[in-house]
C-alpha cells in the first residue's frame, strides 16, 4: 500500500506541474519583453517576436502633463515612431513619503496604447544629468536623512550621495512600487517594453564625492568582487581600465589609490563602482516586481575633458567593466550621442554582452543617417533622438520641430523593412556605410560577394552626413536604403569574373501610406549600369539591386 500511495502522489504531482494554470503562467512569462540572442545579434523580443525600436525621447518635462501630451501622441505616430521614451519622475509619483500617485504613469500608458505606440520609461529617481532635481520635496528638504554629495571644501551639492543607504532604500522602494504597478496595469499588453534606471549619473565639478562616507570608502580596500571580475575577464578588459591597474603595479588588493594609482581617473573608477552598486540595488528591487529589460545611460565626454568636467563615475567605455561587475541587474549600458563622431562612439558600446541601444541622440537629418548605421552595421536594438516632441525652448506642443522630415523618411523605410532587418541581423547579412565629418568623403564595406563604395554625390554635399544600408537577400541581390546624397559603386570580392554590373534596380516609394513600385532605374539613372544613387527626397525610397559579373 505504501508503494501504491507513493506512486499515486508522484502521478498527482506530475499532473499538477503540467496543469493548464502552470502552463499558462509559464507562457505569460515567456511573452514578457526580454532580450534574446538570435544568431549573431541580441534582439529585443516583444510578444514573442523580435522588435526594432524606432524611438524618440520626449523633453524632460513633457510627460509630466497628460494635457500637454494629448496633441503630441498622433504627431509622433505620424513620423513613423513605434516607441516613445518618456520620463517618469519620482517627485510626481511619490509626492509624500509612502503615498503613491500613478495617474501620470497610467495616462502615458493609455495614450501610447491609443496611438499604437510602445513605451520605454525613464526613471528619474535619485539622479538626472548628475543632479537630484526630480527627487520629491520631502527628500530634498531632509538633508540629514538623505545626504548629498560634498565637494572637497565641505560644500553640499544638488546630488544625492550614492554612499547613503537611506537614499538607496527610498529610491528602491519607489522604483519597486513603479514596476509593481506597471505589471498590474500593463503586464498582459506590454505597452512598456523596457525601463531606463536613473539618467546620466556622475559627479561634477569634482571627480568624486568627498563626504565622510565617501572618504572612508575611498581609503578602504577595493572590493574583492571587483578584483575577481577583473581576473575572470582579464582578456577582454577595456585598455584604459587595465592600464590604470597595470601602471599602479598590478596589485591584487589595496585601497583605490594603491590598486589603480593616484589621480582623477581613479576617482572616476571609484565613483563608477558605487553608482553601479547603488543602481544595481534599485534595478534589482524593480525586477523583483516585474522583470523587464533595464539599462542606464551615459553622458559622453568631450575630447581632453577630465573627470569632474564630464560626469565622473558614469558608465563610460573605460569604466564599463566596473559597471558590468557591479550592476548585474542591468541588461546593458547605453550612450547618449550628441557628438559628431557617431560611428566611433557607438562602436565603443557595441560589445559582447552589451547590445547597442541609443536612447538619446541628435535627430533631424543627422539622426536620419545615423539610425541606419546603428541598426544596419552594429545590430542595434533601437535608436531614439532626443526632444522628439518639439524644440527645447518651446512651451507649447503646437511648436514641433520643423525638421523631422528626414528622420520620418528614414523611420518609414525602417518600419517597412523591420522584419527583414531583424532577420538579417541574426544572419549577419546586413551592413551599413556611414559617411560623416568634414574630412570623410567616402566609405566602404563588403557584404556577400561584393564590396560597396559610397561617395558623397557632389561638392555641395561636403560635410553632410550620408548612410547606405545593404541587406543581402541572395548571392547577387540586395535591398538598399539610406539617407543623404550618396553615389554607390560596387566590385566583386570573390573569385570569378572581375567586373560587376547592374542587372536591374527596382525603386519602391512610400506614397499615400502605401509602398508602391515606381520605376526601374536604367540608363542615365544608373550611370549606364555602373552606379546606384541615393538622394534625399520627400518620398521615402527603397531599392532592390541585382548585380551580375562579366569579363
Amino acid at each position: 500500500m505504501t508503494i501504491i500511495r507513493t506512486l499515486l502522489l508522484l502521478v498527482l504531482a506530475s499532473f499538477s506541474a503540467s496543469s493548464p494554470a502552470r502552463t499558462q503562467e509559464s507562457s505569460k512569462a515567456s511573452l514578457v519583453p526580454h532580450l534574446e540572442q538570435r544568431g549573431s545579434a541580441t534582439q529585443l523580443i516583444v510578444d514573442g517576436k523580435p522588435f526594432l525600436v524606432l524611438g524618440g525621447e520626449l523633453h524632460n518635462s513633457s510627460s509630466s502633463s497628460l494635457l500637454y501630451m494629448a496633441p503630441i501622441w498622433p504627431r509622433l505616430r505620424a513620423i513613423h515612431l513605434n516607441t516613445v521614451l518618456a520620463p517618469v519622475s519620482w517627485e510626481l509619483m511619490e509626492p509624500e513619503d509612502g503615498k503613491f500617485d500613478f495617474s501620470v504613469v497610467d495616462g502615458l500608458i493609455d495614450g501610447a496604447r491609443q496611438n499604437h505606440l510602445r513605451l520605454v520609461f525613464l526613471w528619474f529617481g535619485s539622479w538626472k544629468n548628475t543632479y537630484s532635481s526630480y527627487a520629491p520635496e520631502w527628500v530634498k528638504r531632509n538633508i540629514d536623512r538623505f545626504p548629498r554629495v560634498q565637494t572637497s571644501d565641505g560644500r553640499g551639492t544638488e546630488r544625492l550621495s550614492p554612499f547613503s543607504q537611506e537614499n538607496q532604500k527610498a529610491d528602491s522602494h519607489a522604483f519597486a512600487a513603479l514596476m509593481r504597478h506597471i505589471k498590474q496595469k500593463d503586464g498582459d499588453l506590454h505597452t512598456v517594453i523596457m525601463v531606463q534606471v536613473e539618467n546620466e549619473v556622475g559627479v561634477i565639478p569634482e571627480a568624486r564625492d568627498h563626504s565622510a562616507a565617501a572618504d572612508k570608502a575611498f581609503s578602504s580596500p577595493v572590493p574583492q568582487e571587483l578584483m575577481l571580475w577583473r581576473r575572470q575577464h582579464s582578456a577582454s578588459l577595456d585598455p584604459e581600465f587595465r592600464g590604470s591597474w597595470e601602471s599602479a603595479g598590478r596589485k591584487e588588493s589595496g585601497t583605490w589609490s594603491e590598486v589603480f594609482g593616484k589621480g582623477p581617473l581613479t576617482d572616476d573608477l571609484f565613483m563608477a563602482w558605487h553608482y553601479a552598486r547603488y543602481i544595481n540595488t534599485v534595478a534589482g528591487a524593480g525586477k523583483s516586481e516585474y522583470e523587464l529589460p533595464m539599462f542606464t545611460n551615459a553622458a559622453l565626454m568631450r575630447p581632453n575633458y577630465q573627470p569632474g568636467q564630464y560626469n565622473s563615475g558614469g558608465p563610460l567605455p573605460h569604466s564599463l567593466d566596473i559597471w558590468r561587475a557591479g550592476a548585474a541587474a542591468l541588461d546593458f549600458f547605453s550612450p547618449d550621442i550628441y557628438l559628431d563622431n557617431f560611428a566611433e562612439w557607438s562602436q565603443k558600446y557595441h560589445r559582447p554582452a552589451n547590445p547597442l541601444f541609443i536612447p538619446e541622440a541628435v535627430g533631424e537629418a543627422v539622426g536620419a543617417a545615423n539610425v541606419f548605421y546603428a541598426i544596419g552595421q552594429l545590430q542595434a536594438v533601437g535608436f531614439s533622438p532626443f526632444g522628439i516632441d518639439g524644440t527645447a525652448s518651446s512651451s507649447s506642443p503646437e511648436r514641433p520641430e520643423g525638421t523631422n522630415a528626414a528622420l520620418a523618411a528614414s523611420y518609414a523605410v525602417l518600419e517597412h523593412l523591420a522584419s527583414l532587418i531583424l532577420e538579417k541581423q541574426s544572419e549577419g547579412a546586413i551592413a551599413t556605410v556611414l559617411v560623416e565629418g568634414e574630412s570623410q568623403r567616402a566609405g566602404r564595406l563588403s557584404l556577400g560577394n561584393y564590396t560597396f563604395t559610397a561617395v558623397r554625390s557632389s561638392s555641395a554635399d561636403a560635410g553632410k552626413r550620408g548612410a547606405a544600408m545593404f541587406l543581402e537577400i541572395g548571392p547577387d541581390e540586395y535591398i538598399v536604403a539610406g539617407s543623404g546624397n550618396l553615389t554607390i559603386t560596387f566590385s566583386p570580392n570573390t573569385p570569378g569574373p572581375p567586373i560587376a554590373g547592374i542587372a536591374s534596380i527596382e525603386e519602391q516609394i512610400l506614397q499615400d501610406s502605401n509602398w508602391i513600385q515606381r520605376r526601374r532605374l536604367n540608363g542615365d539613372e544608373n550611370g549606364q549600369g555602373q552606379v546606384l544613387r541615393l538622394e534625399s527626397t520627400a518620398l521615402p525610397a527603397i531599392f532592390r539591386l541585382r548585380l551580375y559579373r562579366y569579363r
